[in-house]
């Protein structure tokens, strides 16, 4: 046996992070067929008195919910036991409190001078013995770094993060006992402007949204070994200045000039701010997640430098520097290329620029205030030979661990699905943002929203999405209930509307969903309801929701007016089945929180909605009023219609799709949900068609045309190359990648779990355009690894391979294994079966194979390629003759021969020669698959 993965609150030794909800969790190793007990114990560090002991237990679970008083500025030793008749395993590791509700000794100060771009404070400290243990609590505001004797403290970047600063500042926590050696030491802070006090915002932003002046707040802990103390605090002991940073912004990007003298100390001016607003922090650190090297040195036909890093992604950008001192070298950052030349007009009005004057130091250089997101960087004023390693891009998204990913036979596929994780972590920017390059990169919650569940498989989001949903719920407490568009809201008050309010509850829910801890609920629970109850004050109309200013199905292809980008789908319609979802998300909280009367209410009122919404556009036969992809998909998801009708839905939805050619029509609202909507009630094969279609519109399509991220728009690149000329633009914008999730649950199988997955259904769907598929998802039980091979021997044999972790059962359910028996590990099994912790193989051969043939709706195009297909035809009708008419066929081509059969007379199929020719498609295989 052996014990992994030890989490505190889904995070692996915490330092200063709030615990309030404190939740322990650990993967184990071991054989599935030990009866096993747990125990817990969590000692206080520094006296090594046990605080909690969970004594031994039966392991019913991975997790442990230690029940007692946390103090401020501790660390806990927690200890993990597991027994079983074969021996007893430990593992240990810890968790450290930050100040909690502790007061601050530290006083906010600032520079007299509040209009500086860069503020820097200075103390000196001398330690006078052997320190035992050592602690920086700190916040500067709008964003700061930390030195020691020059050294920069820790390893993330833009702390304090992004929040509303006027109802929450976050703590950090510094453990700097090894570095305060007895002696003098220099601590200095450098500031600047950030979110804070930075121009940000919509439409170009504005400045001094929270603050007008840079501040700081500190206090450093010393420990010493003879048992004494010593607080060293911010006040106006020290000493504050003008840094080498003229200008810096979140859009605007960093000009620094490190030739400037740092002088002129004067002492700091103790600023008269609340320290209540300041909290132990939530937001998972920001950190270089990885560095990505110079793919190619270009020179445009325009003349110009431009580096390729080969990937978009967002994050900071370094270069060695050995340039004289007073060179000016600059370097703008871009996503595309446009006729070879660098492109930057889709950032609107961001500059994106870092411009440094050289010191004649040679060394590594990188901005300190900013991000960009980028693919390309031109540079301008080098004056030595320029090569590829004296530059590279560090990539920086909150610190979330992978947890899941997909691949396949197909390769185009396989880059979508790295795009799509590409994009999350472009955005996964201490709040979900939109896109990491222009003028915006804002906490759009619809995007999130739509985005959440493919989030959890891709990776550990739970902290991150807590913090979110305090950003959020914060926003709503001044608006009774009402979630604006995007969090921080910068103060504008625009919001309300479905699918991005909805964020609300479904973000909280999901959470819950997929980690199986209730946390999230109970912070947001007031937050939740009180949106679902704004909805129900504001609607124009009992039961629907009606009235309000609406984003409907964002960006679909299907508006009748082009210059509204909320598509066809009615946006009352999409409002309400959210109006019911939100309220049934809210009675099943508070039935899981033990809020009976709340959890009966809501309950009434989601019926309510759900039998309106029926009135209002379902007829009593079944038949939708709204002739849409994204209404079909989403009565379908959300089971909106009688379960008598809905398989008129699908063949509506199929008929619809048929009128739009196979191809999406959809926007960020029914994007999610079309493919899953379709694979869950019968027309699997559809839903791969429309995932594996490659020109425009379609998910392939941007891989085709060299995408690395997701996109915003479907054609955000034309077929030409060139960028489409909207004015809304972004090549990394994650929303369209949801659904990946699709694939997770349907693709590979993960189609249902109980929460936090301690209990799995894999039920893939097999389909012969994607015969090899493996993949993973890291739950808190460990990591639970898929893969299967569609065999094209002769008895079309399906091989899978299983590795579940300790804890975990999976239900197995395989498609078309009802007449064949299933070996499993070389036993015999009968379909729909229950697996423990282990390694398995199984094999079995289907009911039928799946090797891809015609179909009675394949085009005339489809057939008349297949030399072989067309003989068959040719012996039943006359009609394929008239086909081999190329005007005829460029006519026709797109349709079915049932389809020309009944728009010309004259072809004159009868039904039985129509049965014969169905017979023949269906049993012929694909010229694809024959040439395999």
């Amino acid at each position: 046996m052996k014990i992994k993965n030890i989490l505190v609150n889904h995070m692996s030794e915490p330092l200063g992070f709030d615990l309030k909800d404190l939740r322990v969790e650990f993967s184990l190793d071991a054989d599935s067929s030990e009866s096993v007990q747990k125990r817990l114990s969590i000692k206080e560090s520094s006296s090594q008195d046990t605080v909690y002991d969970s004594g031994y237990q039966a392991y019913e679970n991975n997790y442990f919910l230690p029940d007692f008083a946390l103090q401020a500025r501790t660390r806990y030793d927690l200890t993990i036991s597991v027994q079983s008749a074969s021996g007893e395993v430990s593992a240990s590791s810890f968790f450290e409190t930050g100040k909690m509700q502790e007061e601050y000794q530290g006083k906010w100060i600032g520079n007299p001078n509040k209009d500086l771009a860069n503020t820097l404070f200075k103390k000196e400290v001398a330690v006078s013995g052997e320190i035992k243990r050592a602690r920086l609590y700190a916040s500067g505001l709008g964003v700061y770094e930390a030195y020691l004797d020059g050294e920069k403290i820790g390893d993330e970047f833009l702390a304090p993060g992004f929040t509303d600063y006027q109802h929450w500042i976050q703590v950090q926590s510094y453990d700097l006992t090894s570095s305060m050696t007895q002696g003098k030491h220099d601590l200095l802070f450098s500031l600047g402007d950030g979110w804070y006090k930075g121009n940000i915002g919509f439409e170009g932003g504005q400045e001094n949204t929270y603050g007008d002046q840079q501040r700081l707040i500190a206090e450093l802990h010393l420990d010493y070994a003879d048992g004494t103390s010593q607080v060293i605090v911010s006040d106006d002991s020290w000493q504050t200045t003008s840094g080498q940073v003229t200008k810096s912004g979140i859009y605007y990007g960093e000009d620094w000039d490190a030739s400037l003298p740092i002088e002129n100390w004067q002492d700091a001016i103790v600023l008269d701010y609340p320290t209540s607003v300041l909290t132990d922090r939530l937001s998972l650190p920001l950190t270089i997640a990885d560095q990505l090297p110079v793919k190619e040195i270009l020179h445009t036909p325009a003349g110009e430098t431009v580096l390729d890093f080969g990937q978009n992604q967002a994050g900071l950008f370094e270069f060695f520097n050995d340039e004289p001192a007073g060179t000016t070298i600059i370097f703008e950052f871009g996503e595309i290329l446009q006729g070879g030349n660098f492109y930057r007009d889709n950032l609107r009005q961001a500059r994106a620029s870092f411009h440094y004057v050289s010191d004649g130091q040679p060394g590594w250089v990188r901005p300190h205030f900013t991000y960009f997101g980028y693919r390309y960087v031109k540079v301008t004023g080098l004056t030595k030979e320029i090569r590829p390693d004296n530059f590279r891009a560090d990539v920086v998204y909150s610190e979330m661990a992978m947890t899941g990913s997909i691949s396949t036979d197909n390769s185009l596929v396989n880059r979508l699905f790295d795009n799509i994780i590409w994009g999350q972590k472009s955005n996964f920017f201490d709040v979900p943002t939109d896109c990491p390059q222009r003028d915006e990169r804002l906490g759009w919650t619809g995007d999130a929203n739509i985005f959440s569940n493919t989030a959890t498989l891709n990776m550990n989001v739970f902290e991150f999405f807590k913090k979110y949903s305090r950003d959020m719920a914060i926003e709503q407490e001044s608006r009774d209930g009402m979630l604006p568009m995007y969090a921080p809201s910068l103060g504008h008050q625009e919001g309300g509307a479905a699918v991005w309010g909805d964020a609300a509850t479904i973000i909280p829910w999901n959470m819950y969903q997929a980690y199986g801890d209730d946390a999230i609920l109970r912070q947001n629970y007031p937050a939740m309801k009180s949106w679902v109850d704004w909805i129900s004050k504001h609607t124009t109309t009992p039961k629907l929701w009606t009235g309000c200013f609406q984003f409907g199905d964002w960006l679909a292809l299907d508006g009748e007016n082009p210059g509204l980008p909320t598509g066809k789908t009615e946006e009352d319609f999409v409002a309400s089945i959210y109006y019911c979802y939100s309220s049934k998300i809210v009675s099943e909280t508070a039935k899981l929180l033990g809020f009976k009367a709340d959890a009966d209410f809501y309950a009434q009122q989601a019926a309510e909605i759900k039998q309106a919404i029926q009135a209002e556009y379902l007829t009593p036969t079944g038949r939708l009023s709204l002739d849409t992809q994204t209404a079909y998909a989403l009565t379908l998801y959300f089971s909106l219609a009688k379960k008598e009708h809905e398989k008129r839905i699908l063949n509506d939805l199929r008929k619809r799709l048929d009128k739009d050619k196979d191809h999406l029509k959809t926007g960020f609202v029914g994007t999610p949900f079309l493919c899953q909507a379709l694979s869950e009630y019968g027309a699997h094969d559809l839903a791969v068609k429309l995932f594996l279609n490659e020109d425009y519109p379609s998910w392939l399509y941007a891989v085709k045309h060299g995408a690395t991220t997701v996109w915003e728009r479907w054609n955000s690149v034309l077929d030409d190359g060139t960028i489409s000329p909207e004015g809304m633009n972004s090549l990394n914008h994650y929303s369209l990648g949801a659904v990946m999730e699709w694939a997770y649950r349907y693709l590979l199988g993960l189609h249902d779990h109980t929460p936090g997955y301690q209990k799995v259904t894999f039920a893939p769907k097999f389909d012969y355009r994607l015969k090899q598929v493996r993949g993973h998802y890291q739950s808190s039980y460990g990591d639970l690894r898929i893969a299967y091979q569609l065999e094209s021997d002769d008895l079309h044999t399906v091989k899978v391979q299983l590795e579940i972790p300790f804890g975990q059962k999976v239900q197995v359910k395989l498609p078309a294994a009802s007449q064949f028996p299933i070996l499993v590990n070389g036993k015999e099994m009968s379909n729909d079966f229950t697996l423990g912790g282990g390694n398995y193989e199984i094999c079995y051969q289907p009911d039928h194979d799946f090797i891809g043939h015609y179909q009675p709706e394949s085009s005339i195009n489809e057939i008349m390629a297949d030399d072989l297909l067309v003989e068959k035809l040719s012996q039943v009708t006359d009609t394929i003759g008239f086909f081999k008419n190329p005007d005829n066929q460029k006519s026709f081509g797109e349709m079915s021969l049932a389809k020309v059969n009944s728009i010309l007379p004259f072809i004159n199929i009868s039904d039985e020669e129509m049965k014969e020719i169905n017979q023949i498609l269906t049993t012929t295989p694909l010229l694809s698959e024959r040439k395999k």
